[in-house]
Parts: C-alpha cells; structure tokens; sequence
C-alpha cells in the first residue's frame, strides 16, 4: 500500500503546507495511521488511496491546529529583555565546519560500508572496541582488524585526494585509541 500510493499522498501534503520536510512527515504519520487502523477498517486496494487523502487531510488540518495554538502561546510569552548575542562569527565558522565535514564525507565515502561503521563509532562515537563489537554484532577482534585497516585507507585516500585549495583543516581525528 506504500509503495503505491505514497507518492500521491506525500504530493498532496507537499501542496497543502509547500515545506517538503513537513510533507514528509505528514505522510509518514498518515501511514501509521492507516496501519494502526486496518482492524477497523478493511483496506482494499483500490479502495485505499481515497481513505488516505482523507486521513492526510485529517492529518494536516491537525497539525495546523496543533502549529496555531504553539503560536498563540509563544505569542502570550513575555518578550525577553537580554540582548540577542551576535551569531555572525559563529555562523562563519558553522559553515566553513560544515564544508570541511562535506569534504570528508566525500573521502570517507571511498571506505568500504563495515570499516565506515567502525570508524565512525570507535573514532568519532568514542566508544571502546567491546562496545563497537556488541553495536555491530562481529567480534572485538573484527572490531580492531576493520579499524586500523580502515584508518589506513583513510590516510591513503587523504594523501591522494590531496588537501583542497585554501582547506588547511584535518576534519578526521585519526589516532590510535589502544583500548
């Protein structure tokens, strides 16, 4: 039933509120609605689409509602009197983290998928070998093999990628944690 139909309803939510990750969501939850109600109701399949519309207009209307009175009560808020910090310089260095962090995604992405997941939960996730080994169900030894393979292949396809033009930033903080 989702593969057929939530085209249609993410469409119809995208043009009820024009914000697609509202849309998203809209449709997520009126499939579960739909789900939720299927001992209620018998879902045929040609019978489904217009149960559908309607329960994502149900929905919609919902969370219109629900978007009116959290604006009301903002409204109600008194205004506070503190000045606002300036976030220019912050935002600055948001985005230059962020294009950093784009670009090793890029070199990250040339990692098989199981030493990325190693990695990404024993470097960036801090977490020790055993627990890396009982996230990913393989044995601590896995653990160790994938990551200093892996973190070897990551300084491989550093080097040859090379450092990009005005990027002088090392996102990856690659360092033996002998746990």
């Amino acid at each position: 039933m989702f593969e057929r139909h939530a085209g249609r309803i993410y469409n119809y939510c995208f043009r009820r509120t024009a914000d697609w990750a509202q849309a998203e969501d809209l449709t997520s939850a009126t499939f579960l609605l739909a789900w939720r109600s299927l001992g209620r109701e018998s879902l045929q399949a040609e019978s489904a689409l217009p149960l559908l519309y309607g329960i994502a207009t149900n929905v919609v209307r919902n969370q219109r509602r629900s978007r009116k009175r959290g604006q009301g009560a903002f409204r109600r808020l008194p205004l506070p009197r503190l000045e606002e910090p300036d976030f220019a310089e912050e935002t600055a260095s948001r985005l230059d983290d962020q294009a950093a962090t784009r670009q090793l995604l890029g070199v990250f992405a040339g990692l098989p998928r199981r030493e990325q997941d190693v990695i990404a939960l024993c470097d960036w996730g801090s977490l020790s070998y055993e627990d890396a080994a009982v996230a990913l169900g393989i044995p601590i030894g896995t653990v160790r093999s994938r990551l200093g393979r892996g973190r070897r292949r990551l300084r491989e396809l550093q080097t040859a990628s090379g450092p990009q033009e005005g990027s002088e930033i090392n996102p990856l903080p690659i360092e033996v944690n002998d746990q």
